[in-house]
């Protein structure tokens, strides 16, 4: 049985679940990527898959599957790699998981001007209020989205941040997958 927090919604707990399996797998990871499927949908037209999944029980008919995809590659830019992505019809959302770094909002002030990318990522780095981080990101065809946030230093499923805008610009680019 999952340790995940009981959610509100079929969307939220396939982000937390999400959440959990890359939290199980530790820090310093690659980003992920998941296909979301409908569970009821799976078990009746895939129902090999849906055993293979554990998902042979009526009790997990609801809600939303998971389905982790091939590795997202480390040498191309994240946002140039979603840019390659068309799912089939099966798939009703997708999600993701990446590690970052964060500040604060105090220190956007102090934010050199100018920087290349590599500049600024190591600026970033070397600040005394960065943060690390976890974001599993996830929406739907019909443009719902929810995420997960979960800082390295309080990593604990009680302390993870859940919220449809925490991650706007990621959420907008998952959806954009689904764009014909």
């Amino acid at each position: 049985m999952s340790n995940t927090p009981m959610a509100g919604n079929p969307l939220t707990r396939a982000v937390l679940e999400i959440d959990e399996y890359a939290s199980g797998l530790g820090w310093d990871r690659p980003a992920r990527l998941f296909a979301l499927v409908d569970t009821a949908r799976l078990r009746t037209q895939e129902p090999s898959l849906a055993t293979q999944l554990g998902l042979d029980t009526e009790s997990e008919s609801a809600g939303l599957t998971p389905i982790e995809q091939d590795e997202v590659p480390a040498d191309r830019a994240l946002d140039e790699f979603l840019g390659t992505i068309a799912w089939p019809d099966a798939v009703v959302g997708c999600a993701l998981t990446v590690e970052r770094l964060m500040l604060p909002p105090s220190a956007e002030a102090q934010v050199p001007k100018g920087l290349s990318d590599a500049k600024l990522t190591r600026w970033v780095a070397e600040h005394p209020e960065r943060q690390e981080v976890r974001m599993t990101v996830a929406v739907l065809r019909d443009g719902t989205r929810d995420a997960a946030v979960r800082l390295r230093e309080k990593d604990s499923p009680t302390e993870v941040l859940t919220g449809r805008d925490l991650v706007p610009g990621l959420a907008d680019a998952l959806a954009a997958t689904f764009e014909d």
